[in-house]
């Protein structure tokens, strides 16, 4: 999530700044450079705690070996299925015997 806030601040910032730069005069592409560079700028002296959580989401997502993230739903799912009996039989891909009328 932190990478997708810091993502979101950094696109938002180079839009403010590209529309910012274009009704300065400075022409299209230079607009372009010149947004892309402020927004880096900002978010690199004022924004650390976003972008130091954001670097580590995708360290943890991106290493190999690493155990994958599971959400909360995920867990509780899990934990309900290690509480079964692990010695019931699951047959659900069988069809049901109907017994002999």
């Amino acid at each position: 999530m932190a990478f997708l806030k810091f993502t979101a601040l950094r696109l938002l910032l180079i839009v403010v700044f590209y529309v910012a730069c274009v009704l300065l005069g400075l022409g299209l592409f230079l607009s372009a450079v010149v947004a892309a560079i402020l927004a880096w700028c900002v978010t690199y002296l004022f924004f650390r705690d976003l972008r130091d959580a954001a670097a580590a989401t995708l360290q943890r997502r991106l290493t190999p070996g690493a155990p994958p993230v599971r959400s909360a739903v995920e867990l509780d799912d899990a934990a309900a299925e290690d509480a079964l009996d692990p010695n019931t039989p699951v047959n659900a891909d069988r069809k049901p015997r109907g017994t002999a009328a």
